[in-house]
């Protein structure tokens, strides 16, 4: 199982970091965990594109993890030529969140079906729902979800993959709690979006002020993949993003907290378990 940082970024744009997104590549199976912006170049530069993928999960509905998500259905839409059916999962609210999307996007879809003769019907998009708890299939990777804490934004889930014996944990905005430990419990890989709330405390903004109440910092992730007993933790959306010759102090910093390895890097990062 290979798991790409396909988006390191936030909402703070960035010349180098797409926003926030994962792709798990379990053998044939490609699955999207969000997706931030510029999610379909960074697809390209992984070896994987829409038309690949599996599914879509959606951790929760904040622009900057779903911002893409139309250029993800049209560019799937458009290359499979309306011959396949797009499944998407997330959170409560989702399948209303892309109806709207695809409302947004009928002046592109007539065009489109009355330029190419080989299109005949929009896109196929098939969205689920989900409660925390539950589980299903996607090719041969079994999935699990259990809620997250990012009040007020609600409701939030994260996600557990299983693969011929590999475990992924990937977790979109939250806070430490008990449906992250869950997800991160013997984890052969536990993905965390993170802060240095060290350094945003410093910022006199009282925005930047308001983050720090709804996200784990690095401490925070260290300490829950010590807890949940996580063999590696991948640090994503990192704010404010780290330069390459930084990231040996973030990685210190969860290192005093964390006996695990710990990892960091920029858009298309790979970890293999």
């Amino acid at each position: 199982m290979d798991i790409v940082l396909t988006g390191t970024g936030s909402p703070i744009p960035h010349p180098d970091r797409a926003g926030p997104s994962t792709l798990v590549k379990a053998g044939d199976t490609h699955i999207l965990v969000d997706a931030g912006r510029g999610v379909v170049m960074r697809l390209a530069g992984a070896g994987s594109a829409p038309g690949f993928l599996g599914a879509v999960l959606i951790t929760h509905l904040h622009s900057d993890h779903v911002c893409a998500l139309n250029d993800v259905i049209t560019t799937h839409w458009v290359t499979s030529q309306g011959n396949a059916t797009l499944q998407i999962y997330g959170p409560v609210g989702t399948a209303q969140f892309v109806e709207r999307q695809m409302h947004a996007l009928e002046p592109d879809i007539g065009y489109r079906l009355a330029h190419h003769d080989v299109l005949t019907v929009g896109p196929q998009v098939q969205v689920t729902d989900l409660e925390p708890g539950d589980a299903f299939s996607i090719g041969d990777v079994e999935v699990t979800t259990a809620a997250t804490a990012h009040a007020p934004v609600h409701p939030t889930i994260g996600y557990r993959l299983v693969h011929d014996g590999a475990t992924a944990a990937i977790v979109g905005d939250t806070l430490p709690c008990d449906g992250v430990d869950q997800l991160a419990a013997n984890a052969d890989v536990y993905v965390q979006t993170v802060l240095r709330k060290d350094i945003i405390e410093q910022i006199p903004n009282p925005m930047a002020q308001d983050i720090l109440d709804y996200h784990s910092g690095v401490v925070e992730a260290a300490q829950t993949a010590s807890r949940a007993g996580s063999k590696r933790l991948l640090l994503t959306h990192m704010v404010p993003a780290p330069t390459a010759e930084q990231y040996p102090e973030w990685i210190a910093k969860a290192a005093e907290h964390y006996d695990g390895e710990v990892l960091i890097g920029d858009d298309l990062y790979t970890v293999t378990i």
